[in-house]
């Protein structure tokens, strides 16, 4: 908080008029009710996220990425117009044309964001394609200042540091082995061919999502949850479906189990993670929020374990340290 400047009073997500303006600083602290009820939310978020990845390896053997990314949303959508169109309809009435503009901007983001990460994983490895878009909190932490406004203390440059190396070592874990000697694949390979494509989707959805929760940040100051994401996901389900359409894809005839995953990555990672973390970013710097979606990995790791019998390696174990340890320091800077 700067200098001599008074504390704003705690922010509450009641209505998008209720209340004062967003303060680019920030007065909740982590023991007091709403500090609670941020970290609650959050932990919430990385388990509800962190079952994206077993759901879409389990849908992608039965549909191609962009059915999967666009029917993730419209479904998303679907579940959400019963109680947007009932309960807040008003309040949509009342968005001005900026606000709708921003809303459609950061759902083209979001559309982005799925499209490019899960085709990324047509062409490269899940290492290198976690690798590219764990990225993504870097991009918001650099934005931010000039964006937001969010300024970045050492602690949370740190923390930053400490938790993109987290994620680019458990990114790493499995393509490297320990056999004889540390090993990793040659980075030309990397940037070759499918690979490279791939790896540039994935960078790609990194920039995506640092749009989508940067303009979220701006948005969610002043528009409740419900209204704000029916109409981010509403958008970004228009633009997959339209991307999908023009790929020759088709939302239908594929097997029963496919529409399950997908109905479960809409109800889960979409509706109750992303959601969740779109509440969080009323309350903390969307850098906080990115830093902490860093967590993904780990709980996919732990998921991997029990449902697919996939050991996590030491790398998982360290970068989940780093991980976590990045996490705690730019929480308490912030």
């Amino acid at each position: 908080m700067l200098e001599g400047s008074s504390p704003p009073p705690p922010l509450r997500d009641t209505s998008p008029k209720s209340g004062p303006p967003l303060s680019p600083h920030f007065e909740t602290k982590w023991g007091d009710e709403t500090g609670v009820k941020v970290w609650v939310a959050l932990i919430t978020a990385i388990l509800a996220v962190s079952t994206s990845s077993v759901f879409i390896r389990f849908a992608q053997a039965d549909a191609p990425s962009l059915v999967i990314a666009a029917l993730r949303l419209t479904f998303a959508t679907v579940i959400l117009a019963p109680i947007a169109l009932s309960r807040h309809r008003d309040e949509l009435r009342q968005l001005t044309r900026g606000d709708l503009i921003l809303g459609l901007v950061s759902g083209l983001f979001l559309a982005i964001h799925f499209g490019t990460w899960i085709s990324s994983l047509e062409f490269t490895s899940v290492a290198s394609s976690v690798v590219f878009v764990s990225t993504g909190p870097l991009w918001v932490a650099l934005l931010s200042p000039f964006l937001l406004n969010e300024r970045l203390t050492r602690a949370a440059v740190i923390g930053l540091a400490l938790a993109f190396l987290g994620g680019a070592i458990v990114g790493l874990a499995d393509a490297c082995t320990w056999g004889k000697g540390f090993q990793c694949p040659d980075l030309a390979l990397v940037m070759q061919g499918r690979a490279m494509w791939g790896n540039f989707l994935a960078l790609v959805g990194a920039w995506a999502v640092s749009g989508y929760l940067i303009i979220g940040r701006k948005l969610r100051a002043k528009v409740s949850l419900i209204p704000y994401i029916f109409v981010v996901y509403g958008m970004a389900a228009i633009g997959l479906i339209a991307a999908m359409f023009l790929a020759g894809e088709s939302p239908m005839g594929h097997p029963a189990q496919a529409y399950l995953w997908i109905f479960l990555l809409a109800a889960f990672p979409q509706l109750i993670g992303h959601s969740t973390y779109n509440w969080a970013l009323r309350f903390i710097p969307a850098s906080l929020v990115a830093v902490t979606t860093l967590v993904e990995p780990i709980g996919s790791a732990i998921l991997a374990f029990f449902i697919l019998r996939e050991t996590p390696t030491s790398g998982v174990l360290f970068g989940g340290v780093l991980i976590l340890s990045g996490i705690y320091l730019s929480a308490r800077s912030k």
